[in-house]
């Protein structure tokens, strides 16, 4: 232990000249709102002594403030992690997304891949905000896939499409703003855009399975168990109903501007809904591989929330449909799926 003691003592010095700014509080262990040494000798101390010298400010919990490794424990290796990254100021490559980039008519996007597994898809009984068409819950097998880092964005349609159908865009009296995401699209449009983006890239893109996008959603094989998409406080990952005021009126906002969820994804909860490949319908309590929907109907499955939905309406289980050909005015959009 004296040894131990003394490395991280000559580890400690070595880095005292390091800080940095927090990127979404990983990291921020003693909670300053900074990552700095003091964040190493913090999490030290816990690894002592069992206990924090302070109580966990919210929305943390013990296992968010010291777990940076983000491996479900709290060991001497999240001290390793959190020095690695002073010493270099970017998280070891290792614990970061595997994505792939794409470039459409000088648009860039990138896909992230989601490792297949096995979850309990629906909500629990115990959800006091689920309502019936998120029940019953049953364990569902999914093949690996990637998924889209944001939601397509109007940059990306444009580049497409030749055309913004976007209601929070300059055609409609906002600001111009690119990066947010698209919408005002229907099921029937997203198909057609995806049928263009194809042949634009050669690749198989589609749109995520309700399962795919839930399984996303929740973090995947990395999954927390958050109540929204990245946390249990919806103000640190979404865009929604309370946060989402700009000049007095509700609206989109840019992509990847809150903090992502365990796989690296940006915007499941809030922002806008996405509809998934799906057509809609009831849940059953037997154990699924690879579902596809329901056999038949006009309804698709939408899913995620928007800037325009209370808080219960963002959670990871919610569901709801929409006929396919319409658009649902400004808050329905479209992430991308691309099978392995």
């Amino acid at each position: 232990m004296k040894y131990f003691s003394s490395l991280l003592f000559v580890l400690l010095l070595m880095l005292t000249s390091f800080t940095t700014r927090a990127e979404y509080q990983r990291g921020d262990v003693d909670q300053n709102g900074q990552v700095t040494i003091g964040d190493v000798t913090c999490l030290i101390d816990y690894l002592l002594n069992g206990t924090w010298s302070d109580e966990p400010a919210a929305p943390y919990d013990e296992y968010q403030r010291g777990d940076v490794d983000q491996n479900g424990q709290v060991t001497i290796g999240d001290v390793t992690f959190l020095i690695d990254y002073l010493l270099s100021s970017e998280w070891p490559e290792e614990n970061q997304p595997e994505t792939e980039t794409f470039t459409v008519n000088g648009v860039t996007f990138k896909m992230v891949f989601v490792e297949g597994g096995t979850f309990m898809m629906g909500a629990s009984d115990d959800d006091p905000d689920a309502i019936f068409s998120e029940k019953p819950a049953h364990q569902v097998t999914l093949s690996s896939y990637s998924i889209g880092e944001t939601e397509v964005t109007q940059e990306l349609w444009v580049a497409v499409m030749g055309s913004n159908p976007s209601e929070h865009s300059s055609t409609y009296g906002h600001e111009e703003n690119l990066q947010r995401p698209v919408e005002y699209v229907t099921w029937q449009e997203c198909m057609t855009f995806i049928t263009n983006l194809n042949e634009l890239t050669g690749k198989n893109f589609r749109l995520p399975t309700e399962a795919e996008w839930e399984f996303a959603a929740r973090g995947g094989n990395e999954s927390h168990g958050y109540k929204y998409a990245g946390s249990n406080d919806i103000d640190e990952v979404a865009w929604y109903y309370e946060n989402s005021y700009v000049d007095g009126y509700q609206t989109t906002h840019t992509v990847a501007t809150k903090a992502p969820n365990e796989l690296g994804l940006y915007d499941m909860s809030g922002n806008v809904e996405e509809w998934c490949r799906d057509t809609y319908g009831s849940y059953s309590s037997e154990a699924q591989t690879n579902p596809t929907g329901a056999t038949s109907g006009t309804y698709r499955v939408r899913r995620g929330g928007s800037y325009y939905y209370k808080a219960p309406y963002c959670r990871v289980t919610y569901r709801q449909q929409g006929h396919y050909s319409v658009g649902s005015q400004g808050s329905l959009g479209l992430r991308l799926a691309l099978p392995e």
